[in-house]
């Protein structure tokens, strides 16, 4: 946007300068022109006046001296013509184009009063014609062909200067222009990119720019706070869950020791299944308020961005978690995993989610079945890790859905769980920059693709 401005305020005063200019040199050239019309126009008066009074060969030898003179040191031609255009005196070059139209009007008893503007490109001679006599006792005309070369000269120089001057002017004025856009767009600027890190999850960022008009400078204060109250709100929310969810471990981790404590004097029968049942929810909860804590802890962006061996955490996490596999009576495997993967994310973002991913298909992947994870490198040096399993899968119109809070597919409503792993993975991953995405696996399955920024970029 300031390219923009600028750009269009340095047109303005490009056609501002170019309308001021212009006027100005054209004014110059004409009455450059006026000038050397009257300066020649006054020498032809008097050869006019000698022609006159021309009566004898005494009087012809002055003229034909006069003009000679004249024309020698002005570099002119001049040339005396009777009623019948028959030459009577003449010195220097014959007049050219326009003597014809001249001498017709100067027979008739009308001077030359507008001679064509003088330009650094021509013409470079002019003729001018004044009649001698007057009225009805015109008897002849003389015609002037005067050369230009020194007033288009003059015009020359004074539309380089005038040139040199609207080129300084506009020189100037695009440097004030520059000052006056970085000016405006200096708190523009600054309230964009403190607006796309409020949008990107960094709750403390602010306009610092305290520059520019008063009404910018008064929607930054708005704006800060504005930014100030939905983090207050935000985190007030964040804190009470915090809050809430670690205050109910204390009384639910009592609750089920007691459970487990009365179990020994329950007698056998439908009160021991009910108790068994009572046990498993309380498990339940605790491992739903366990998620809700974490999730807060997530969402508070506590934790600053740092670079991290992605390959590293792979390996570590899949071979933390091939016992567990065994167990469950399924294969995990790591193939394509090469090193140097680095991203810019969470400490140990990846590892994190590995975990949660890894955790769903133990759950969901039926006994036999096959989980594979590998990790990629971008052109753009971000890393793709990819956790594929040949399970039951969801329905297209359903992984997206996995992602939200607290949401099941419809056909694992009684699997164990709190239904937040992956919500708590894919708020790691969007708070480091990336992204975490759930499709469906060929021919069956699920796959996930987690992408992290490269370790280079800074958020």
């Amino acid at each position: 946007m300031r390219r923009r401005l600028l750009a269009v305020l340095t047109v303005l005063m490009g056609v501002a300068a170019l309308l001021l200019c212009l006027p100005l040199a054209e004014g110059y050239a004409r009455g450059r022109t006026e000038h050397l019309l009257l300066q020649r126009r006054s020498e032809a008066v008097r050869f006019a006046d000698l022609a006159e009074r021309m009566r004898t060969e005494a009087d012809r030898a002055e003229l034909a001296a006069e003009i000679g003179r004249y024309a020698d040191l002005y570099g002119a031609g001049v040339v005396v013509v009777d009623t019948a255009g028959s030459t009577l005196a003449r010195a220097g070059a014959a007049p050219g184009a326009g003597a014809v139209e001249a001498r017709g009007r100067a027979l008739t008893g009308r001077s030359t009063d507008r001679l064509p503007t003088l330009r650094p490109w021509g013409p470079g001679d002019v003729v001018l014609a004044e009649p001698v006599g007057r009225d009805e006792r015109v008897s002849g005309a003389v015609l002037l062909a005067v050369p230009t070369d020194a007033a288009r000269r003059d015009v020359a120089v004074r539309w380089s200067l005038i040139a040199a001057g609207a080129l300084a002017s506009f020189a100037a004025a695009a440097l004030v222009a520059a000052g006056i856009a970085r000016w405006l767009m200096r708190p523009v600027l600054d309230l964009d990119r403190a607006v796309e890190r409020l949008a990107a999850g960094s709750l403390q960022a602010r306009a610092g720019s305290d520059t520019g008009p008063p009404e910018l400078r008064r929607l930054r204060r708005h704006f800060n706070a504005m930014a100030e109250a939905v983090s207050d709100s935000i985190g007030r929310q964040r804190d009470f869950v915090a809050d809430a969810s670690h205050q109910l471990r204390n009384p639910l981790a009592t609750l089920v020791l007691q459970l487990e404590n009365v179990e020994p004097h329950v007698a056998p029968g439908p009160g021991l299944a009910e108790h068994a049942r009572a046990l498993d929810e309380a498990e339940r909860l605790e491992e739903l308020l366990d998620g809700l804590l974490a999730l807060a802890r997530v969402e508070s962006g506590a934790a600053g961005l740092t670079g991290q061996d992605v390959s590293r955490a792979v390996r570590d996490r899949v071979a933390a978690w091939v016992p567990v596999f065994r167990a469950a009576g399924l294969e995990l495997t790591a193939a394509g995993v090469p090193d140097g993967l680095w991203a810019h994310a969470l400490p140990d973002a990846a590892g994190r989610v590995l975990d949660a991913l890894l955790d769903n298909a133990v759950k969901f992947v039926p006994c036999g079945g096959r989980v594979e994870v590998s990790a990629s490198c971008r052109p753009d040096g971000s890393t793709v890790v990819r956790v594929a399993d040949d399970g039951p899968g969801v329905p297209e119109d359903q992984p997206d859905l996995l992602l939200r809070r607290f949401t099941r597919s419809p056909a694992h409503q009684n699997v164990p769980g709190s239904g937040l792993g992956l919500a708590i993975a894919d708020e790691i991953a969007r708070t480091s920059g990336g992204t975490l995405g759930l499709a469906a696996n060929t021919p069956h399955g699920l796959v996930a693709r987690l992408h992290l920024p490269p370790a280079q970029v800074s958020r």
